[in-house]
């Protein structure tokens, strides 16, 4: 939701600016951000100041409540093609803000300051601390104000352009910051986003306070400043007189990205050539008028300060690495001109011990600045945002933004097209419908279901309940998803962020007690990866453990089991070479092996064929797609039977009456589908090129 309250100018207990008041006023007057002393301490006001901003966030929370009640009852993800590109600022803004930044502080200590368009934060948000790169503006995050500021309390550091503060000095200024907050509020984690030159910053705070709860977001760090052509400009700056500036042309070039990389992705988006023309030559205009900007920005002495000091943080912050224990997500782009950042991740990837990274291929140095990239997805994709001490996948857990979901559905569109999902659901009276009407509203709800090949079915599903009913189903997934037993050939953690965005939990006791304590709806499969990485003539069989895993969880807080079945695996591909074939072979088997040893180890007790969790890639050949098929069964009441199902016999026979009903479903849309007349694409195709594409496709009758 947008900000529209008034916006909250004092965000830390650093109330008193030591810039004088003359400062203070204009900033209030005429710049989106207030200035304030790193060094200024709490105080009684200070606390007063915090009681009153918590006031006035709950006061803006219930005014906002109706709004958003109405949003979530009209279900604003239902139709995505209609929902609106979320309005980040323009480069050409960026630029701006740095001119009216610079001319309100000239000059005087590094400063911390909070932009207004953070708008107003829950009282319990983590702290966010961002340290700017060698422009030092502190703007950095200029494009992701808005979304950042309603989840953090956000402070950025400022480093006026005079201003010869050292390395070692700036490292002990945010280190009292950190220190004095880390007091305030020793539960509450504190992050530090740094780019480039704050990223070594964020690191050397980071070895030297091992006792507070840091985590660190580095964003193409400078750690890899003695590999960079940025060396070869110090003794070129330091005979070059002060009113050349062949420099700042190519600053601008790395700052404003490919102009035909531009044109490219206007194209994408649909719009005609003359828009992209007019498009490319207002902000090509735009940001050459704007060159005297990054003039004033990094004129020669203060660039040859900065890179000078780059060469001591990359040497200081690379000693110190070794005692660097604390959470970090490694963000490095493809494309940097600055650093060779993507090698330097992988070197930083193995020498920290709780380091994740993402690799954003497209992308240039100024990766903050570039309309791809959205910092608030990435750290939602990685679960990298928590409120406490230890991440809780459950509280801690933020929905997608509308947008978010766009950009999801869009990226999984062609599945849909291809597969023209058909669901049906079953109402209290036994009637089976067409869509989702059957589906409970209100949680806690638990479907049970199989798993095809690979979980074919889950993008479909999660998609079609979130715009068709409004719910938000949290898969219980394999841990595989979100950690590893050991580094290995498993796909990336980054490969499964698209299903921690949409909710997805790592399967254990906790996690299932508190979605069902949440109210939340709940998607499990009982059969896990057995049943998922089945082998060839075993599509359609349940791989259940023998002994009942979720009945009493459920029937304790009264959830509804909804069994579910899917078919239509077979119809988009066929397996040709599956687990069985792979161990006849040495070089696979040792492969296999090998995955397997990488993720962390499920059922580990059972007996039968579901406790072989041995991880394999299946060869499948694709098929012309035929059509995917979903039948929620007759939600199964655990509510009045709370006393009853504590008895693990009685458990244990709901257990087997939900299987049975699984498996009912999917013989009942096994037949069914024989009679569909839509069921091969093309006759889908001739369909859809007469009534519209977005039409909905018939089926069987019902």
């Amino acid at each position: 939701m947008a900000a529209t309250g008034p916006s909250l100018f004092v965000a830390s207990p650093l109330v008193t600016s030591t810039a004088g008041n003359s400062v203070r006023n204009r900033c209030l007057s005429s710049f989106r951000a207030m200035a304030v002393s790193a060094d200024q301490k709490s105080s009684p006001a200070t606390v007063a100041t915090r009681s009153t901003e918590k006031g006035r966030w709950l006061e803006e929370k219930n005014r906002k409540g109706r709004k958003e009640e109405e949003e979530l009852t009209s279900n604003i993800y239902s139709n995505p093609q209609e929902i609106t590109d979320e309005n980040g600022n323009t480069l050409r803004e960026y630029f701006q803000e740095c001119k009216d930044l610079m001319i309100q502080s000239k000059a005087g200590p590094p400063r911390w300051f909070t932009p207004l368009e953070c708008g107003s934060h829950a009282p319990d948000s983590p702290l966010l601390l961002f340290l700017p790169g060698i422009d030092g503006m502190g703007l950095g995050l200029f494009k992701h104000h808005h979304k950042l500021g309603k989840i953090f309390e956000i402070w950025c550091l400022h480093i006026p352009v005079t201003d010869k503060t050292s390395f070692t000095d700036l490292v002990k200024l945010v280190e009292r910051t950190v220190r004095s907050e880390y007091k305030r509020s020793p539960d509450r984690p504190i992050y530090i986003v740094g780019e480039s030159l704050g990223a070594c910053i964020a690191l050397d705070i980071a070895a030297r306070n091992p006792d507070v709860d840091l985590v660190l977001i580095l964003a193409n760090p400078a750690t890899s400043f003695s590999r960079s052509q940025l060396q070869s400009l110090i003794p070129v700056l330091q005979v070059m007189p002060d009113q050349l500036s062949l420099y700042f042309s190519y600053m601008l070039n790395l700052a404003s990205g490919d102009p035909l990389r531009m044109a490219i992705e206007n194209v994408a988006k649909g719009l005609m050539p003359h828009q992209i023309v007019g498009e490319l030559t207002q902000d090509l205009v735009a940001m050459s008028s704007y060159l005297c900007v990054l003039a004033d920005m990094l004129p020669r002495e203060t660039l040859l300060w900065k890179l000078q000091m780059l060469k001591s943080a990359s040497s200081s912050a690379n000693s110190h690495l070794h005692a660097v224990k604390n959470q970090a997500l490694l963000l490095c782009s493809g494309k940097d001109q600055l650093f060779p950042s993507e090698e330097e991740a992988q070197r930083l990837y193995r020498m920290l011990p709780k380091c994740e990274k993402r690799v954003l291929e497209e992308s240039g140095h100024f990766l903050f600045l570039e309309d791809g990239f959205d910092l608030v997805t990435a750290i939602k994709g990685a679960s990298f945002y928590r409120q406490g001490k230890y991440l809780d996948y459950v509280s801690d857990y933020i929905p997608p933004t509308p947008y978010e979901f766009k950009k999801i559905y869009e990226s999984n569109r062609w599945v849909l097209a291809v597969t023209s999902p058909v669901m049906l659901s079953t109402l209290e009276d036994g009637k089976v419908v067409r869509g989702l009407a059957g589906i409970p509203s209100e949680g806690p709800v638990l479907y049970v279901g199989y798993h095809m090949l690979l979980g074919f079915e889950l993008a479909p599903l999660v998609l079609q309940f979130l715009m068709e009913r409004n719910i938000l189903l949290r898969g219980i997934a394999h841990p595989m998803m979100f950690t590893r037993a050991k580094e290995g050939r498993m796909l990336d953690l980054g490969s499964f962020d698209t299903y921690r965005l949409m909710g997805a939990v790592p399967v254990s006791g906790s996690n299932f007690y508190k979605l069902l304590s949440s109210k939340s709806h709940a998607l499990l499969y009982p059969g896990g990866v057995r049943e998922a990485l089945h082998r060839k003539g075993e599509e359609y069989k349940l791989f259940w453990p023998e002994q009942s895993e979720f009945v009493r969880m459920a029937s304790r807080f009264g959830a509804k089991i909804v069994p579910f079945g899917v078919v239509g695996e077979d119809d988009v591909g066929e397996l040709v070479f599956d687990y069985n074939d792979q161990m006849q072979i040495p070089s696979l088997r040792t492969f296999i092996k090998e995955l397997t040893e990488e993720v962390v180890h499920l059922r580990i007790d059972a007996s039968g064929e579901v406790s072989n969790q041995d991880v394999y890639l299946p060869g499948v050949v694709p098929k012309l797609p035929g059509r995917f098929y979903y039948y929620f069964g007759k939600p199964i009441e655990t509510k009045e039977r709370k006393e009853e199902l504590r008895n693990r016999e009685r458990a244990h026979e709901v257990y087997l009456h939900v299987k049975t009903e699984v498996e009912k479903c999917i013989a009942y849309l096994k037949e069914k589908r024989e009679e569909d007349p839509y069921r091969n694409l093309m006759t889908r195709l001739v369909y859809q090129a007469t009534h519209g594409f977005e039409a909905q496709v018939p089926t069987f009758e019902l």
